[in-house]
């Protein structure tokens, strides 16, 4: 499992999110304090809290370096 630190502040930037990562095969989890929702499902995403920095978790052995390069600009610094 790789976790990956974002921030989808704008309604724009979870639409856009959720597109590229469909993309992929992947199971994907976004974790933002005790809630935890499907990453790919647009609605569970605008159940959190998007003001704060969420957390990607990726449920694969693969290497996912494509994945990362593709949501480049949403990754929290």
């Amino acid at each position: 499992m790789k976790s990956i630190t974002l921030l989808l502040n704008t309604t724009e930037n979870v639409k856009s999110f959720v597109n590229v990562i469909s993309q992929f095969d992947f199971d994907m989890d976004l974790r933002c304090g005790r809630y935890v929702v499907d990453a790919k499902s647009i609605l569970g995403i605008f159940s959190l809290d998007l003001n704060r920095p969420v957390v990607l978790e990726v449920h694969s052995d693969e290497d996912c370096e494509e994945l990362i390069k593709s949501i480049d600009k949403y990754i929290y610094q």
